[in-house]
């Protein structure tokens, strides 16, 4: 390549890079707005929610006979003050979208109120003014919901390659779908966390396949996807279950993940949590130690994606960090599986896991009957 096409080649590149940077420089300050939004509605902190919007900004709500409500945000803001502060008043936000262009932004935010059984949705418009985002305008609507503001953690990886090949690798869309789809049906709510945060490589997606083309054109859950949380901004005590993805990028970066060992255990034994996980996404619960020092799991029935069904002559599998079956069996547990293209799920304790994309749904059932039958027993 001529010096000259090798200069404007990376100057493109940085460009590119540069841009990218900045809006996602963009993207974490509006989410902080929204957050101070969600945070201050949800608490009674006025000053939070005054930090949020703009003072000259109107909510375009609706009411009995007024189909276009304007509010004032003084207005809005005083609605709160009616409330103690500090003290949570059954409101669960979460961000489900967000779209920049320059200095003008739009946003979705889900607003779940479980005690009634409803759920809002809010739309922003927002301006970065004097270089702060605020919010300008705001609209609602919305519908009764079975939402139980449970959440559910997924653990995806970030690895795009099988080690040093060239050869793509990615989390299994088939094992998110369908069990995010069984989680959402039941009124969960999930969340993403990957290692490094932000965008995950997919694989295995079927666009002709129903489910698969429902979510992959929904924008919602492919923000959130391209979104993922990074560890830091988990809380483990607000999570019922963590859930790894399989895939093959799931056999690199999960396992020896300190920070995501760390989330996972404190969910488990501090806060009587579940973990699951599916398919080549056991390899990340291999390393998974209790507070006395054993391994998770030691004597429990674990299935996943079998070394046997592997191609141990291909080049993949030399690139492979660990094994699935040897590790399991090292740590003295107890491997099962099944035939192949056949689910097959193992549930023992507060440990769940299936052997391949099929037993997907089956495992996030089996979470779900545990969840329920605690919270029966808790009452």
């Amino acid at each position: 390549m001529k010096p000259y096409y090798l200069l404007t080649t990376l100057l493109v590149l940085l460009n590119f890079y540069s841009l990218s940077a900045q809006a996602q420089t963009e993207q974490f300050l509006i989410q902080k707005t929204l957050e101070s939004y969600i945070q201050g509605t949800s608490y009674n902190e006025t000053d939070k929610i005054e930090k949020a919007f703009h003072h000259g900004a109107n909510l375009l709500l609706q009411k009995q006979d007024v189909p276009v409500w304007r509010v004032p945000v003084k207005e809005y803001i005083s609605w709160f003050e009616k409330g103690e502060v500090g003290k949570f008043n059954g409101r669960v936000g979460e961000i489900l979208n967000i779209d920049v262009s320059g200095d003008i932004a739009t946003a979705k935010v889900e607003i779940i109120i479980p005690s009634k059984h409803h759920r809002y949705i809010d739309l922003f418009l927002l301006k970065k003014l004097n270089g702060q985002w605020k919010i300008i305008n705001k609209t609602a609507t919305s519908e009764p919901s079975k939402n139980n503001a449970n959440r559910i953690l997924f653990i995806v990886s970030n690895a795009h390659y099988y080690g040093k090949l060239d050869k793509p690798a990615g989390a299994s869309f088939s094992e998110i779908v369908n069990a995010y789809h069984t989680f959402k049906e039941a009124g969960y709510t999930v969340d993403f966390v990957s290692p490094e945060g932000g965008s995950v490589p997919l694989a295995y997606i079927n666009t002709s396949n129903n489910l698969h083309k429902r979510y992959l054109y929904n924008q919602d859950f492919m923000y959130a996807l391209n979104n993922t949380k990074s560890p830091k901004e988990i809380t483990a005590k607000n999570y019922k279950a963590v859930h790894y993805i399989g895939g093959s990028s799931a056999m690199f970066g999960v396992a020896d993940n300190e920070k995501i060992q760390t989330i996972s255990m404190e969910i488990y034994e501090k806060h009587n949590g579940i973990i699951s996980a599916v398919c080549h996404g056991t390899a990340g619960i291999v390393n998974l130690r209790t507070s006395n020092g054993n391994y998770l799991v030691a004597g429990k029935r674990i299935s996943g994606y079998p070394d046997e069904y592997e191609n141990k002559s291909a080049a993949y599998f030399k690139e492979f960090p660990l094994l699935i079956t040897s590790t399991i069996e090292q740590r003295d547990g107890i491997f099962k599986y099944g035939p192949r293209n056949k689910a097959h799920v193992e549930v023992d304790g507060r440990v769940i896991t299936g052997q391949n994309y099929l037993s997907s749904s089956i495992v996030a059932q089996k979470i779900i009957e545990q969840i329920k039958a605690e919270d029966t027993s808790s009452l």
